[in-house]
């Protein structure tokens, strides 16, 4: 069930963020909507109510929160440029995730608004300073967290709800 829930295994970071990694980040969060788009392609209505893992999400939840969640990352890194250390509001994820427009709403209006919101997310990302990346908030929940681990954790965060996606495709034949 571990390699079900993690596929690309649990998020880590060793406190390292250089230019590079940033860069590799930031092109993760920029690719994500156009391979999120390719792994749900020609996926049938019953296939994206589909859960990925017995327990786990639809398909068609795990797109909507995408865009719930990197919308909540994308403040959260505005708060952080433009306050001292914000302590930032966490979401019921889970919550959102049984609201009706997570539920039974089309996946490409989805799809869309995670593409332009990564557009605008990788803009500003791309402008941050190396001062900005040390720049920190305070999640109730997780702590203090730079904006570099941020990134990073987004990145992942992608990529580990892609493998939900593309894992399900492979073991059903799809």
């Amino acid at each position: 069930m571990e390699e079900l829930k993690y596929p690309i295994g649990r998020f880590k970071f060793n406190g390292e963020a250089t230019r590079e990694k940033i860069e590799g980040w930031i092109g993760e969060i920029e690719t994500l909507p156009r391979r999120f788009k390719k792994a749900v392609e020609g996926l049938s209505e019953e296939q994206l109510d589909t859960p990925y893992r017995p327990g786990g999400w639809s398909v068609r939840q795990v797109v909507h929160h995408l865009g719930d969640s990197h919308l909540n990352s994308y403040i959260r890194f505005k708060w952080t440029l433009t306050e001292e250390r914000p302590r930032i509001k966490p979401y019921y994820e889970d919550r959102w995730a049984e609201l009706p427009d997570s539920l039974a709403a089309n996946v490409e209006d989805s799809l869309a608004f995670l593409e332009i919101l990564h557009k605008r997310w990788v803009k500003l990302l791309r402008s941050l300073t190396d001062a900005d990346w040390r720049r920190e908030f305070d999640h109730p929940e997780s702590g203090v967290n730079s904006l570099a681990k941020t990134l990073a954790l987004y990145a992942w965060h992608g990529n580990h709800h892609l493998a939900h996606v593309t894992g399900l495709r492979e073991r059903m034949g799809w």
